[in-house]
């Protein structure tokens, strides 16, 4: 679709940001409020992670994802809700104890993580697509385990956005393809600027961008200061963009930012360089996502 982009808004994530913004949403129904928000504020997919509502901390539960999901589509907002799959991979090492995780460490399996998206049907989800040194942690997603769990997520008839934070994950994506798990056209994310994966810069998204199989799309985003810049130079380079708190906290330096505010301003940003944000039915349309009322579109 040219000149045309998708925009997702990660409105809320899973790390300690919320001692750092009070914009961050953590009860379902702020989540939700602010999925819907940063919808009319022209966000083609809203990408969500769930919230334990009394700690602000990453939630498993199902029902915390249902009522997510019950609310933006009850408030007949029309967005692509994408779930993330990637919760429970946090391993904290110990020199105590170095065979075991340190506090904080979060393992689930493939079928755990798996769960929302079979319970709830998004249009979308993530898939993490291998392991990294994540700041001081180790996010875990083995090989065998990324089989398992695209083989679940394509007999729900889900669209996994293949998540590669650095350039072996973009390999391994691509053996997924060869082997099979992924249907139709894929595809692919740059997760960029996490320590210590890919950097954010355009050389790097270049090189990504050339390991992509002919029949790929793609999407980039980079955190903190990197979003805007990311946004502007993946989408000058044919890709789609993403923003929102889950990434970045900031509008402009020094001031805390909305999801919606985010939105507005990287449409703004693409719509002076020429490009329009598609419309959810757009994007369902072009990456065969399943209908939200069951089916494919």
């Amino acid at each position: 679709m040219k000149n045309k982009v998708l925009l997702t808004a990660a409105v809320t994530g899973a790390g300690e940001t919320t001692g750092k913004s009070s914009h961050v949403p953590v009860t379902p129904k702020e989540i939700a409020e602010s999925a819907i928000e940063s919808a009319k504020a022209g966000a083609t997919v809203a990408h969500v992670h769930a919230r334990d509502p009394k700690t602000g901390g990453i939630s498993h539960n199902v029902d915390h994802y249902r009522e997510i999901v019950d609310r933006i589509r009850e408030s007949e907002t029309d967005v692509v809700i994408n779930i993330t799959a990637g919760g429970g991979g946090d391993f904290i090492p110990s020199l105590d104890t170095p065979a075991a995780g340190g506090d904080g460490t979060d393992i689930q399996t493939p079928e755990e993580r798996h769960k929302p998206v079979g319970e709830l049907l998004p249009e979308m989800c993530t898939l993490d697509c291998g392991s990294v040194n994540f700041g001081d942690m180790i996010y875990m997603s083995p090989t065998d385990w990324l089989r398992k769990q695209a083989k679940l997520i394509q007999e729900s008839g889900v669209k996994p956005e293949l998540e590669c934070f650095d350039t072996g994950h973009i390999r391994f994506a691509k053996q997924l393809v060869d082997e099979g798990l992924v249907d139709g056209d894929p595809l692919f994310q740059f997760c960029l600027g996490i320590p210590w994966g890919a950097d954010a810069d355009v050389e790097t998204m270049l090189y990504m961008k050339s390991r992509l199989p002919e029949n790929a799309h793609w999407s980039a985003f980079g955190i903190g200061r990197m979003q805007m810049p990311i946004v502007a130079q993946a989408a000058m380079l044919g890709g789609n963009v993403r923003v929102g708190l889950e990434d970045n906290i900031y509008l402009k330096k020094g001031v805390l930012a909305r999801n919606d505010q985010l939105v507005d301003h990287a449409v703004t940003m693409l719509g002076g360089n020429g490009i329009e944000v598609m419309t959810p039915q757009e994007a369902r349309e072009l990456y065969g996502l399943r209908n939200p009322n069951g089916g494919v579109k």
